[in-house]
This record gives structure tokens, sequence and C-alpha cells, in this order.
């Protein structure tokens, strides 16, 4: 059942229900989003397998290109919006969720994205993510996690994890990384998930589902840097190793993973939290059971202090996806109403705002 925000907003929308949709008949495919310029990567940096999923799952949107558009600050991840044949722009260190909140509030009619780094989006940037997430913008945050700085040459970055050396913390460092999906949860956004890219089908499906969402869908992908911090998730792409280690988030399933001859469970501790345990010492405790849609995010947050810095279990797919009233369709319903309450703006509405009493004049 479709219900209504206090000021009469659909709350049960898609993140692209306003934008403008292919004429019937009319469909795109990958090479229509492929841009002609050529892509500048490291050879077997893991943006080349993430920009080669999102250029095929584009076309499944049904969108015309010019109503997408990909905002990206600065980094590696940042050189998105060349390689995408849509509208973009590549903006200043940290600023793009800004940025793509004043085009998701200002253009309905578009599907708005950010590409961002865990350097630019965690540190310089971190105000302006927690924020757009805070708020609930309609726009869909990639999250590019390589543990290093990579385009300024291998400094540490705000997830590289203790001890790392660099050349920036010779001895190792000493900062205490963030948990990206964790903040996410923190700052309440709708939508938060994990995936890695070197995992097609399950990068894609993330995809999906953020895009299908309503709000700030915020996605952290594992993603490798062959040149300044190789092989920091080799153990999640070995086979064996992954299906030991990924725990893998089911909505409305008991939250299990690993080899059949070892498989573990995930139960709710004493003091709230969750821990992971073998199946055979599961018995009378209490199993979680992933409940994406829960408003309350205590067991995502929960469920996302699983991960360490030693990735023995990993939780990857959907933490959560709850309806809000985004903040752009508040605002634009409080212009509407300002509007129709006052009647359109005039010449004279203006001079007297530039005339008003609450100017300066410089002399």
């Amino acid at each position: 059942m479709t219900t209504s925000t206090p000021l009469g907003i659909p709350a049960l929308r898609t993140g692209t229900d306003d934008v403008p949709r292919l004429p019937e008949g009319v469909t795109l495919g990958k090479k229509d989003f492929t841009a002609a310029g050529e892509v500048r990567w490291c050879p077997g940096c893991g943006d080349y397998a993430v920009l080669a999923a999102v250029q095929g799952f584009l076309p499944e949107l049904g969108l015309r290109r010019e109503n997408i558009v990909c905002v990206s600050g600065i980094g590696c991840s940042s050189r998105f919006p060349y390689y995408l044949d849509t509208y973009g722009m590549h903006s200043i260190h940290g600023r793009a969720p800004a940025i793509a909140t004043g085009l998701a509030t200002s253009r309905p009619d578009l599907s708005v994205w950010v590409v961002t780094g865990d350097g630019d989006a965690l540190s310089i940037g971190g105000n302006h993510l927690i924020h757009a997430m805070r708020r609930n913008v309609n726009l869909t945050v990639l999250l590019f996690n390589n543990r290093i700085y990579g385009l300024t040459k291998g400094q540490y970055s705000p997830t590289s994890e203790v001890g790392k050396v660099t050349k920036s913390t010779p001895a190792g460092s000493v900062d205490a990384p963030f948990n990206p999906v964790s903040l996410a949860l923190g700052a309440e956004a709708t939508f938060v998930a994990r995936t890695t890219d070197s995992d097609r089908k399950h990068l894609t499906s993330v995809l999906r589902a953020a895009a299908e969402h309503r709000g700030t869908s915020f996605v952290e992908i594992y993603q490798n840097c062959p040149i300044f911090n190789d092989g920091a998730f080799d153990v999640l792409k070995d086979r064996d190793e992954a299906t030991a280690r990924l725990v893998h988030l089911v909505d409305g399933e008991e939250v299990r993973y690993g080899r059949e001859e070892d498989r573990r469970v995930v139960v709710r501790t004493a003091g709230g939290g969750v821990e992971a345990v073998p199946a055979a010492d599961a018995d009378g405790r209490e199993v979680v059971v992933h409940d994406a849609g829960a408003q309350d995010p205590s067991q995502a947050f929960a469920l996302s202090r699983l991960d360490g810095p030693s990735m023995a279990h990993v939780p990857v797919g959907v933490f959560r996806s709850v309806v809000r009233p985004t903040y752009d369709d508040l605002v634009r319903d409080q212009v509407a109403s300002a509007q129709a309450s006052s009647g359109p703006a005039t010449d004279a509405d203006l001079d007297a705002l530039i005339a008003g009493g609450d100017t300066w004049v410089v002399r």
C-alpha cells in the first residue's frame, strides 16, 4: 500500500519514478553507455570490473542517457564520468555529494549517481557524505574501497588497517580505520550495501537494488589497487576462502555461512551485539534472521561489526533498505506550496529583494 508523508508525498516510490523513460520499443545496450575515450587506469585495477558492470547494468533502467548524471570528486575512481556516455561532472575533492544534492533537488528528472573512493568520501568529504545520507537525498553513492590513496601514489587512507606501512606511514599507521558500512548505518542511510569488484553477478544485483531505492543508496565496493595495495582482498577472491569468509545477507533468512563441514551461524550476544559461532555451538542460542527493512538500524549495525582486519567473516549484500521521505521531495513540496499560496514571483519582487534592508552598500 502506498502511504503519504506529512507533506503528501507518496512514500513508496522508486528512485527513478520522475526520470523520463525511453520511448516504447527503444532499448539501449552497454555500448551506448561506453564513452569513446581511452580508459586510463592501471592494468589490473578493480575499477575496470566495476565500470563494465555499471555500463552493462545502466541499460536495464530504461532511461534516456541524457537524464543520467555521474558526479565524482578526486581520485582514481573519480575518472568514472569520463568513461560513461552520460552527463557527468568531475568535481572537487570530497564535494561530489554536495553537488549531487543540488542536482537531485533542482532536477527530479535526473538519475543522479555519485562515484567516490575511500579517501575522497571519508577524509575531506566525510561531512558531505554523512549529511547526504542523513538527509536521504535521492541519489546513489558508489564508494570504491581499496584501503589506500591510489591517485596520489600510495598514502594510507581512512580505511587502511592499523599498522599499514605506506609512504606516509613508514612505521605503520596508528589510525583506527572507518568501517564505511557502519558509518552509513550510523548516519541512518536508508539503503546500505556492500559488494566486491570480482563478483559481477552480486555487484549487478546490488546496483539494481540501489537504483530502485528512493533515497540515498550507499554501496561500498571492495576494489583492488594492484600498484599500491595489491592483494588487499585476495582472501575474498579465492573460491574456497570466499565460501568460508563471505557472509551473504538475505532478507528474511537466518544468517549462516561457511563450508558444509565448517558451517557457521550468527547469534545474538548478551550485550545486544552478534557473533559468529560454529553451527554445532549454536544450540539454545538465538540465530539472527536478517531484516533489511527494520526501521531501527541496530541489528544491521551489529552485523556490520562482524567485519574486521582479518576478514574472517565479511558480510555482503543489502544491510538496510527502508522507506523515509527524501530531502529533495520535501524541498520541492515546500517550494510548490509557497508558490501556490503567494503566486509566481515578479520582477518587482526581485527588485524589492535586491534593494531590501538586508543588503550592504560598499563605498
